[in-house]
């Protein structure tokens, strides 16, 4: 099964608090997938971009949302109980138990959401957005906007001159920490009589290898084929290094065999767009969030 919502699991934390007591984070987190016959695949799933798993993000928001209903209390730090009015809702186990339920029912959740005195059309959409956790709406937002910027990232390439995307490829490898700060670690090949090899960098700072380079700016609908990666497998068969073909377009799925077949690493439009994201080539930043969370070691007793 997949990992359970955040608000379907509003029940079986309480069921599971009424049953054990007083429980840590982490038995929480046990006993509420049992309760529900979570999988241990679908508990090692990973939000983006951490190192917490989605669903311990997941029973952690659904016990958030139940304290601030007043349904679960912290006794003590790291852990949580069931409280009067959480054993009154398990007994009458409401249909929908969701965070409508919650914000409908108790103002202290109304307050903790800051949704007093919104009207209908604000609640509904409100109601869509508690679909997730609020990490994970900002995960979904910032997947959202990095969609957009890619694609304007793309539209810009292909509005530049042939020999941009080119200088571009060799900046973006050198920004991503190939070749390194002198001049001419990263070299560009003129763009007649190259013998099918768009650029040249180093692996590494001391130049121990050679990466080879075919850069084409190609219209964003265009499929690169087997031919155009073979040909290029022919340009650096006899080089000592390695090839890296890179493209706006996309690779159709016999060139990114003949590339595995020919260790040869293909970057497409979508890759591309990723990698200047990124490491800022390109781009630049206008806002930036931290989440943080509480140093549970700050606040260990001292002896």
């Amino acid at each position: 099964m997949a990992v359970p919502k955040h608000y379907e699991l509003f029940i079986d934390v309480l069921h599971v608090l009424d049953a054990g007591g007083v429980l840590t984070n982490a038995q929480l987190y046990d006993a509420v997938a049992a309760h529900k016959n979570v999988s241990d695949e679908d508990r090692a799933i990973l939000l983006k971009n951490t190192a917490v798993t989605v669903f311990n993000n997941r029973v952690g928001w659904a016990k958030t949302y139940l304290k601030a209903a007043g349904l679960v209390e912290y006794p003590k730090r790291g852990s949580a109980q069931i409280t009067d009015e959480g054993r009154r809702v398990l007994k009458l186990n409401p249909e929908p138990f969701n965070v409508a339920y919650l914000r409908n029912n108790y103002k202290s959740m109304q307050t903790f959401l800051g949704q007093k005195g919104k009207n209908e059309a604000q609640e509904t959409a409100d109601e869509l957005n508690q679909e997730q956790t609020p990490q994970e709406r900002m995960d979904t937002a910032f997947s959202q906007i990095n969609a957009v910027l890619k694609g304007e990232i793309l539209n810009e390439i292909m509005g530049q001159p042939p020999a941009f995307f080119e200088q571009l490829v060799v900046k973006l490898l050198m920004g991503m920490g190939y070749g390194g700060s002198l001049a001419g670690e990263g070299i560009v090949t003129p763009l007649s009589g190259d013998g099918g090899i768009d650029g040249i960098i180093r692996e590494d700072k001391l130049g121990f290898n050679n990466i080879y380079i075919q850069a084409k700016r190609y219209a964003l609908d265009r499929t690169v084929g087997r031919p155009d990666v073979q040909g290029f497998v022919g340009a650096i068969a006899n080089k000592v290094g390695k090839g890296l073909y890179i493209t706006t377009a996309k690779f159709t799925s016999d060139a990114i065999q003949c590339a595995k077949d020919n260790h040869v690493v293909l970057v497409d439009g979508d890759r591309l767009a990723d990698l200047m994201i990124e490491y800022g080539i390109g781009v630049s930043t206008i806002q930036s969030y931290e989440i943080k969370r509480v140093d549970s070691d700050f606040f260990t007793e001292q002896d």
